[in-house]
């Protein structure tokens, strides 16, 4: 008994020192929240005098919150010093909110107080990044000329449609560039003037013309290689595609085969003859479509040769089969669902389940052969059930006894003959009233 009287002490001791720690804990949060209110209040008015209202909505917004929010933590610590006993558990509850909002409160203003000092610093940089600005713009003007005369070369061998991506490259880089220009002067004369904000929004934009233009021009020299690995590759789709027309001829010449090789053909005719303009993209990309399309074509050919369609009637054939399977399944577990256990339930289930979805297979061609395979799957499942449901019954139908123990059932005249009970409590096994029975043949 001491033994167990210097251990509960001990255990008090322990939790009484946890809640001192958690109830200093939470007095030092609570400090230290409120004085980091106090800090980012004062980061907020720098910032806002920096990057004006929009950039720091989302800070003030979360000031409010964490205000809002602390308040109540506030009124917490205040109801443990007030004159009304609380018990400890009252306290260790109040202790441990105050830490939570605390560390809510500081995680939300780490949040969003980092967001604002990369943007601060960022606005701090503006000068280096408009004289970044402009020393782009003026590389990306000496690379103007060069991409419109790439642009005309190739246009001599390219056709309109190819050449749309690239034919007005260099008049785009030059309007984003002058637009960069621009807006590099209007962010530094909005900055001169206080207006921050505009002068921060001036000088993205004027940034991402200049990565803009510098893309375009990027293009043009990237073209030139891209139209080169085309035409190489549409040179060999071309070699394999005459090869799939001479492999079409020996393959079952259904309808699909047969569409699919004169679409083939016709893609192959309409390529634009050696030594004029061509469109090497547009044509790789047909005459790939149209291979693809005959190359599925002849599989599905060569498979239905293996693996003929099924007709209508065979797949309703194996519905019916299916149904009665069914039937005799679902009519055995219905009149002894006392003796049946969860497999055979949950083959029969799983039957019923697959019935339902094979109707709607029926009509198209494409899932006749489906329907057939699901409509084996029920017969397999509901065969499955009725097997599991036997063994179950086999299983608790009583041995060679009776009702009461003796070797016979109840038979005329009040004595008890063989296969009666038997019969009879398969029946009655699952009903409510079988537990009834006993007492009676008691």
């Amino acid at each position: 008994m001491a033994g167990f009287w210097g251990r509960r002490k001990r255990e008090q001791e322990a939790q009484q020192a946890q809640d001192a720690d958690l109830a200093r804990h939470a007095q030092q949060s609570l400090v230290a929240a409120d004085e980091r209110i106090r800090t980012t209040s004062d980061e907020l008015a720098f910032a806002h005098a920096e990057l004006g209202e929009s950039a720091t909505a989302d800070l003030r917004a979360a000031l409010d919150s964490v205000r809002t929010h602390l308040r109540e933590a506030f009124q917490l610590h205040q109801l443990n010093h007030d004159e009304i006993p609380d018990t400890d558990e009252e306290l260790r509850t109040r202790n441990a909110r105050i830490v939570q909002l605390c560390e809510w409160a500081e995680g939300l203003l780490d949040e969003k107080t980092g967001d604002l000092a990369e943007m601060v610093a960022k606005v701090r940089r503006a000068p280096e990044v408009v004289a970044q600005v402009r020393r782009d713009a003026e590389a990306l003007s000496g690379r103007v000329p060069q991409a419109r005369t790439t642009v005309e070369r190739l246009s001599s061998r390219y056709a309109d449609s190819a050449m749309r991506r690239i034919a007005s490259a260099g008049d785009e880089s030059e309007q984003l560039i002058a637009f960069a220009t621009h807006g590099a002067d209007v962010s530094e004369r909005r900055r001169a003037a206080g207006q921050n904000e505009e002068a921060n929004l001036a000088l993205e934009t004027a940034t991402e013309a200049v990565r803009r233009a510098g893309a375009i021009l990027d293009a043009v020299e990237d073209f030139e290689i891209e139209a080169l690995r085309a035409e190489s590759t549409l040179a060999d789709v071309v070699a394999d595609s005459r090869g799939d027309i001479v492999t079409a001829r020996s393959a079952p010449q259904v309808p699909a085969v047969v569409t699919a090789t004169a679409e083939l053909e016709t893609a192959l005719q309409s390529l634009t003859p050696a030594g004029q303009p061509n469109d090497p993209f547009a044509e790789l990309s047909r005459l790939r479509t149209a291979n693809a399309a005959l190359d599925a074509a002849i599989d599905k050919a060569h498979y239905r040769a293996q693996h003929p369609l099924p007709s209508l009637d065979q797949v309703q054939h194996a519905l019916d089969d299916a149904d009665r399977q069914l039937g005799v399944a679902r009519g055995l577990i219905a009149g002894h669902r006392g003796w049946i256990g969860a497999d055979a339930r949950t083959r029969l289930a799983e039957a019923e389940r697959l019935r339902v979805d094979v109707p709607a297979m029926l009509p198209a061609e494409d899932t006749r052969e489906k329907a057939l395979s699901a409509a084996r799957r029920v017969a397999q499942l509901a065969s499955e059930a009725l097997q599991l449901a036997q063994r179950d019954i086999d299983s608790s139908r009583p041995q060679d006894q009776g009702w009461g123990g003796g070797g016979q059932g109840w038979g005329p005249g009040g004595r008890r003959g063989g296969s009666g009970g038997d019969i009879v409590s398969g029946v009655l096994g699952g009903l409510v009233i079988g537990s009834i029975l006993d007492g009676i043949f008691d």
